[in-house]
């Protein structure tokens, strides 16, 4: 599984259900209602936490659920549902994998969004009073919770970024310390894309980049080279890649010192960042070439690991001095910023849909309504069946067609069509 990726299903609580209860108190006859009302269900918040550096929490979970609210007792209101906070890594992108529509994207640290809202409490009796109806004997049931399938993708907010020029090997090295599997190929060639991969040693967990290759000028824009060094930017340590045995005959030093150049003209802040050299593709160096290369890259006073991305020689020296470079090195300036989603209005529209099997009334408010009420009462019945008809929803399916016994489908519920009440 690639760990930069997830499918998560994520379902806010029910609403509790109103009670319907009159009250008893002695030497106070005939007690009016006074059912309390449910609890609402509890919301699904999203955190942005810089403390988490994969989605590799969601390899075996996928699936989060809300606590529903309780139900009312009496006149005593039921308890709100607890609600649920889930953290992601800073740069996870939210995304409706039913829908493709993008539902949020989690760019800075604290910062919080309400993904799904949980549902309304019922109405307990006493709400439904009026000066023909003084002894209501129904209450509403809770709303339900809201569900999405969502996919989390995580943005291009890495630790490390491997640097250096092209074919010097950075697609074969993340391909051999993460899932990432970018283009390789046994011809020269360099990555356009920015490959994102995850890397888990011993028992921790890291975020690495394969930027594209820089070439002369990238700090000036030549080729794509702001857009690849702006990526950069957000890498807390580098690892500047180096082929020690170029296949056009230049010298691996000055090539480094050529990527080296083109870091500091771009940013001062960015050359000053930690920085690893690793010496790659010593599996093609002659023997005898090897001990004089190395005392060259020596001089320059930087961690030096003699590595094969092909073979696996020296990864895991790297990996370890990686590791420690990245508890020494500061983080980004905390920046908390939290942001509750905006209630959105609820859609108040409704349409009519007809099919073989009957009329559907298709619209949030109708099935909301629908899905509140308790069916097996014949008084919540009727009074549903008012409602609907002050809203117009009984006309609009007599408009439609609908007859005397006709099916009527709301949600998940099915009616047979009456004009009586």
């Amino acid at each position: 599984m690639f760990l930069d990726e997830a499918i998560v299903e994520f379902s806010s609580g029910r609403g509790g259900s109103g009670a319907v209860s009159f009250h008893r108190e002695k030497h106070v006859p005939r007690g009016g209602p006074n059912g309390a009302d449910g609890g609402r269900g509890g919301d699904v918040v999203l955190i942005a936490d810089r403390n988490k550096r994969t989605l590799i929490d969601f390899r075996l979970q996928h699936r989060f659920e809300a606590e529903n609210g309780k139900h009312a007792l009496g006149n005593k209101r039921g308890r709100n549902g607890a609600r649920i906070e889930v953290k992601l890594p800073v740069g996870t992108v939210v995304t409706n994998s039913e829908t493709g529509e993008r539902v949020t994207d989690l760019t800075t640290h604290g910062m919080k969004v309400v993904l799904c809202r949980g549902g309304k409490g019922g109405f307990g009796n006493q709400h439904y009073t009026s000066s023909v109806r003084q002894a209501p004997n129904f209450a509403q049931k809770g709303a339900p919770g809201e569900r999405i399938v969502a996919k989390l993708e995580l943005k291009l907010i890495a630790d490390v970024g491997l640097v250096g020029l092209p074919n010097a090997g950075k697609s074969t090295l993340i391909s051999r310390i993460s899932a990432a599997r970018p283009k390789i190929a046994d011809y020269p060639f360099t990555t356009i894309v920015p490959n994102l991969g995850v890397v888990r040693f011993h028992d921790t967990s890291f975020v690495v980049a394969d930027m594209p290759g820089l070439i002369e000028g990238a700090s000036e824009g030549t080729g794509l080279g702001h857009q690849f060094l702006r990526h950069v930017e957000r890498n807390r340590v580098l690892v500047h890649v180096v082929d020690s045995y170029p296949v056009d005959g230049s010298d691996p030093l000055a090539n480094y010192e050529l990527i080296e150049r083109e870091l500091r003209l771009y940013s001062e802040s960015i050359w000053n960042r930690p920085r690893i050299i690793a010496l790659n593709k010593l599996d093609l160096l002659p023997p005898g070439e090897f001990a004089a290369l190395r005392e060259r890259f020596e001089k320059l006073g930087k961690p030096l690991f003699p590595i094969s991305a092909v073979t696996g020689q020296g990864i895991d020296p790297l990996l370890f001095d990686i590791v420690e470079l990245l508890k020494e090195s500061p983080e980004e300036e905390e920046v908390e910023i939290l942001l509750p989603a905006a209630k959105s209005k609820e859609d108040q529209s409704w349409h009519i849909e007809r099919s073989d099997d009957g009329f559907h009334v298709v619209g949030k408010r109708v099935e909301t309504i629908v899905a509140m009420t308790d069916l097996d009462s014949d008084d919540a019945v009727r009074y549903l069946h008012r409602r609907l008809q002050r809203m117009g929803v009984i006309e609009d399916l007599r408009e439609a067609g609908a007859a005397e016994g006709d099916p009527v489908i709301v949600g998940e519920t099915e009616f047979a069509f009456t004009d009586e009440q």
